[in-house]
């Protein structure tokens, strides 16, 4: 069972994502240049609009996990330093299971070379299992047979969830997107909300912004600017795609087996989804915030529920939407293509079994869908989604 998220968002002159050079990210497809915005981009600032919107534990994404989350917190509950660094060491070691004649953590900061996500309800587990080692006789030995039993004996997770420290130990963000540990396949999440590079409609539109600062305290003999620089700025209508599926994120939030999901608690997965939609359809990933105000939000977004094999709108625009002041409305244009070519896939293939909401400023050309405002189409697909769940899908 799929959720499929489709959106189109014109955004003015920024740079939403830069590369190594400064300058912005951007793809071939269809045989030009396009403006891109990296999934990752994307991710990181749905997450950190969904952190402040959700009770769900939350996760780090750090290098210092171990060292500030787990060794700090243990001093400043009143353990020693010592005996917390060398816990905790062990711990990590255990953990992440380096292999034989390397060390995961570095044996002086605890920092590991690479950041990893860590949810704050593992933080907590982590450090109940040092606590109790340390109140034995012998905390070394306790603490190996407690790392013993949750790498090895039994599945991770379900160990942080009998120990009281809630669901979702990875956080609600490993419980989406995933974590990938290659040390330990325990350890590892897999990502269940699958995102698609956004690039834009049309070909590349783009160029390099010219600027200086004036120094204010600059004396009279003292001419021209302080500082010159440039940037390169772009503007368009970004194509963007999501598909999230949905068993396997009940099984990352429940710990149930995915083929078991309908029997599960769905709540914590539909007040996700909801922040997840909303995330998309509002959220700028944008940078240069302070020069180019790159606040839009999605104009078309089209909402798709079934468990038909997902797929992309993105060849809507392998030719790409005509640019200019010669051209009709490029933002209608790309709404027209996107839904012609989901008929033309109807026709190809059948209509299949899925249900389709459309939310959009512009005219939907599928005459078999009903356009609503976002928070209907939202309410109402998840409602489908989940009625799914028990067999009541229409």
């Amino acid at each position: 069972m799929f959720l499929q998220i489709h959106v189109l968002t014109s955004y003015h002159g920024s740079l939403l994502n830069r590369d190594d050079a400064g300058l912005a990210k951007r793809l071939s497809f269809g045989g030009v240049p396009r403006l891109r915005v990296s999934s990752q981009s994307q991710k990181r600032h749905w997450r950190e609009y969904m952190m402040s919107r959700t009770d769900l534990p939350s996760a780090l994404r750090s290098r210092r996990f171990f060292r500030t989350q787990v060794r700090d917190a243990l001093v400043a509950g009143g353990m020693a330093t010592d005996t917390a660094h060398a816990l905790t060491f062990q711990l990590a070691e255990g953990v992440l299971h380096a292999g034989k004649g390397k060390t995961a953590v570095n044996p002086d900061s605890l920092d590991m070379e690479q950041p990893l996500l860590f949810g704050r309800p593992e933080a907590e587990y982590f450090r109940g299992l040092i606590r109790a080692a340390a109140a034995s006789e012998t905390p070394a030995d306790v603490l190996a047979a407690h790392i013993e039993e949750a790498t090895k004996a039994r599945n991770f997770g379900a160990l942080i969830r009998q120990a009281g420290y809630g669901d979702a130990p990875a956080g609600f963000e490993g419980a989406m997107f995933g974590r990938f540990i290659t040390s330990d396949l325990k350890a590892r999440v897999d990502a269940p909300v699958h995102v698609a590079h956004a690039f834009t409609t049309h070909e590349l539109d783009a160029e390099v912004d010219f600027f200086t600062v004036v120094d204010d305290l600059a004396g009279d003999e003292e001419t021209g600017a302080a500082h010159a620089n440039d940037m390169e700025l772009g503007a368009g209508i970004f194509y963007g795609y999501v598909v999230v599926d949905v068993p396997l994120l009940v099984s990352n939030l429940t710990g149930c087996d995915r083929q078991a999901w309908k029997k599960e608690d769905t709540r914590a997965a539909q007040a996700l989804l909801a922040l997840l939609i909303q995330a998309i359809a509002e959220v700028t990933p944008g940078a240069k915030l302070g020069a180019t105000a790159p606040y839009a939000r999605a104009e078309c977004v089209v909402l798709e529920v079934g468990p038909d094999q997902p797929r992309s709108l993105a060849n809507a625009f392998l030719a790409p939407v005509r640019q200019g002041h010669r051209a009709s409305q490029p933002m209608a244009q790309s709404v027209a293509a996107m839904g012609q070519y989901l008929n033309d896939l109807t026709n190809m293939y059948g209509p299949g079994e899925i249900q389709r909401w459309v939310s959009s400023i512009h005219p939907w050309p599928q005459a078999a869908d009903t356009v609503l405002p976002l928070p209907t189409a939202t309410a109402q697909s998840l409602a489908a989604l989940f009625a799914a769940s028990a067999g009541q899908m229409s």
